[in-house]
């Protein structure tokens, strides 16, 4: 069997079903994120156990890895079953694929710790599983503990927090029952704790999103945004992208930070950070690591004293912690000689940039697209002014982004960079007239003119012409006009008389 594909299967993440696609091969299982376009990889040699699950209208899939985590899909056919299990008993050596649980729904059982995951059990089944690196914090009582959750902002419904009540046992000794539940929680809970050092600092950084000036701490497993009003905690594990881009002035820099889940302030969340730093700025920081350590743990990927631009120097070290790339501007230069393409996006302006596999806006909510959710883009008219069009990009979940007040200078290497990618170009045409439908023609066809370009050219020198004409009033000979002339000297008379009778 080389490998099993599925285009439309969920994952439950954070108590909440998200659509991606999923694909089996002999190595590894991967399950690419829809919302996010995050890859998860679980490779075929650490899978424990696999087990069915029927969930509502579909079957799922349970994988228990050797480290104790848990990973559940649904949306598979009743029809693949035995695909499924031939799969897991050839790749695995994994054939029992079915086990019982509970349905008595009863609130009294046994807690039972296996790995990351906490599970229920009443009798011999099981009732439920609870990951606990969904687990935020987790308090103790007398006889009780209190677990709460992360949440998750696509779930409809989230669970905030449960509590169980755990009897003193005379046979427990010395150990206290409730102190060892809670110490089983806390080892695997998603809860950050400040313990040591931290590996770097950056003093009185400007940010604009959330607004303010923080003090950016950066430990092993998270960074810390310390500021006046708010402390957040962040984990490394939530970074999704970092980005770096140039401001139009050539003065300034973006340095950007892509969140999932987002934090919050308020009911406020924010899933980008985005920091502005001023390219003269310069920053020198010596790491708390010996030379051993540095190439143990980063592989030599920093050096013990790290020096020059703020955001190069802030990007070097987030990039070899979190592992990830940083993304930069693409080949795409505007007419301004920047890769920074200037517009609004409904009542704020900011900046749209063209990247190799999407747009990013900055920064007023900033919007990143990645070129595979994109069903189409259109050019449009900025309400019948020549001087500028809108950019409209239409997602295939059905949602619109319109860029607006974009200089008429940018059209023309807008439109190459969108031919280059092979991107669908859709004119729907605001107040425009029948005969601008077809203007834009086909955007994979790179050698097909530009027929919105050369109608604006045509409009601008007709106007020319008009101004011309409307310049040669002094030619005009009233006494040539025939029997309009009474007609004028009517209206004259009356108008007089008028003025007189006021």
């Amino acid at each position: 069997m080389d490998f099993l594909e599925y285009s439309d299967i969920q994952a439950e993440i954070k108590g909440s079903m998200t659509p991606g696609k999923l694909k089996m091969t002999d190595q590894n299982i991967a399950f690419k994120n829809s919302k996010t376009g995050k890859v998860e990889q679980i490779q075929v040699t650490d899978l424990d156990d696999v087990f069915f699950q029927n969930f509502a209208g579909s079957l799922g899939l349970r994988i228990f890895l050797k480290n104790g985590n848990l990973f559940r899909f649904a949306g598979f056919k009743e029809s693949e079953k035995e695909k499924l299990a031939k799969y897991f008993s050839s790749s695995c050596k994994i054939t029992s694929l079915e086990k019982e649980l509970s349905l008595k729904g009863w609130n009294w059982g046994t807690a039972k710790f296996t790995g990351s995951v906490l599970s229920f059990n009443v009798g011999e089944k099981t009732a439920f599983e609870i990951p606990l690196n969904y687990v935020s914090q987790c308090t103790s009582g007398k006889n009780e503990i209190t677990m709460e959750f992360h949440q998750n902002d696509d779930a409809p419904v989230s669970l905030m927090e449960m509590r169980f009540f755990i009897p003193q046992n005379e046979l427990a000794g010395d150990t206290d029952p409730v102190e060892a539940f809670q110490e089983n929680v806390m080892k695997k809970a998603s809860v950050i704790n400040v313990s040591g050092d931290a590996i770097a600092i950056f003093r009185e950084i400007h940010c604009l999103t959330p607004r303010g000036r923080y003090d950016i701490k950066i430990f092993n497993t998270f960074f810390q945004l310390h500021g006046k009003t708010f402390d957040y905690k962040i984990p490394m594990s939530t970074v999704l992208r970092l980005f770096i881009l140039p401001h139009r002035d050539q003065r300034q820099i973006f340095f950007v930070i892509s969140l999932d889940p987002p934090i919050k302030q308020g009911q406020t969340r924010y899933h980008f950070l985005v920091l502005l730093f001023r390219q003269d700025e310069e920053e020198t920081i010596e790491l708390p690591f010996s030379e051993e350590e540095l190439k143990s743990k980063f592989e030599d990927r920093l050096e013990k004293e790290i020096s020059g631009p703020t955001y190069e120097v802030l990007g070097k070290v987030m990039k070899a912690i979190i592992n990830r790339k940083i993304t930069g501007p693409g080949s795409f230069i505007g007419h301004s000689g920047t890769p920074a393409v200037g517009c609004s996006y409904k009542a704020a302006a900011g900046f749209l940039y063209p990247l190799e596999r999407g747009f990013i806006y900055i920064h007023k909510p900033p919007i990143h697209i990645r070129f595979d959710e994109i069903a189409s883009v259109n050019y449009a008219r900025g309400g019948g002014n020549t001087r500028s069009f809108d950019f409209e990009i239409e997602l295939k979940s059905g949602t619109v982004h319109t860029f607006s007040s974009i200089e008429k200078e940018e059209y023309a290497k807008l439109f190459d960079f969108i031919s280059s990618k092979k991107l669908h170009v859709k004119n729907r045409g605001k107040n425009e007239k029948a005969s601008y439908k077809d203007d834009f023609g086909d955007s994979d066809n790179e050698g097909a003119p530009d027929a919105y370009l050369e109608r604006v050219k045509a409009e601008g020198q007709e106007r020319e012409e008009e101004s011309e004409d409307e310049s040669t009033d002094e030619d005009f000979n009233p006494d040539a006009a025939g029997s309009d002339k009474g007609d004028d000297s009517k209206t004259s008379e009356s108008s007089s008389e008028g003025e007189e009778d006021a």
